[in-house]
């Protein structure tokens, strides 16, 4: 899930300044299932980040949120680097990296994964990234009862992403392969965002990939 944005962050005036972390632990059961039946390569995000044939490209996660995405990703073989500049978010992914790092079973996928702490908007010119993901807090649903739970609090910790297509151009303008959205299948584009070279769609989530080089 997304990069979360926190009291201070460009575009986000106003927001309370609750501290709570979200819970993020890399060695769960979940994240192991997904590992193992989750498709390979064969997935979406996989196919979406450029996986195919072989290739396994250096991918920034520009809006790392939970992380899972960016874990994902690094169990299939992938440098990522992630990027999260919410505080009670990057400190949670740190611990949850930490923990991982001493855990057998997911220690070398911690070992591909890099966290960094602030707008990815500014970090991203200086990493002249490969591949950018960006997934940023979608827009909100009709029905909360659609929303997962967590998800839903992390909304409520961190605000809405006003800045998102800002974000993407900027990555747009130095990516040197891709550029990466995930977004609800059925929303548009953010505004002033150009159409993307193709897009792999899926139930509830699609992928826009913006083709560069």
């Amino acid at each position: 899930m997304r990069g979360c944005f926190f009291v201070g962050a460009p575009g986000r005036p106003g927001h309370n300044t609750a501290m709570d972390r979200p819970d993020i632990d890399f060695t769960s059961s979940a994240l192991a299932h997904r590992r193992r039946f989750g498709g390979g390569r064969g997935q979406s995000l996989a196919r979406a980040v450029g996986m195919k044939g072989g290739a396994t490209p250096q991918v920034v996660d520009a809006t790392a949120g939970l992380g899972r995405d960016a874990f994902v990703l690094a169990s299939l073989g992938a440098q990522v680097t992630l990027i999260e500049r919410a505080a009670p978010v990057h400190a949670a992914l740190a611990q949850a990296l930490e923990k991982a790092l001493a855990h057998p079973d997911t220690h070398d996928i911690a070992a591909r994964m890099t966290l960094l702490k602030g707008d990815a908007r500014a970090l991203l010119p200086e990493l002249s990234p490969e591949v950018v993901l960006i997934d940023p807090m979608h827009p909100p649903r009709r029905s909360k009862a659609l929303v997962k739970q967590e998800m839903r609090a992390l909304r409520e910790l961190v605000g809405d992403d006003p800045d998102a297509a800002d974000l993407l151009r900027v990555a747009l303008g130095c990516a040197r392969r891709r550029v990466v959205l995930k977004w609800p299948r059925k929303a548009p584009l953010p505004e002033g965002v150009p159409r993307p070279s193709h897009q792999i769609i899926g139930k509830s989530t699609r992928y826009d990939v913006f083709m560069l080089g």
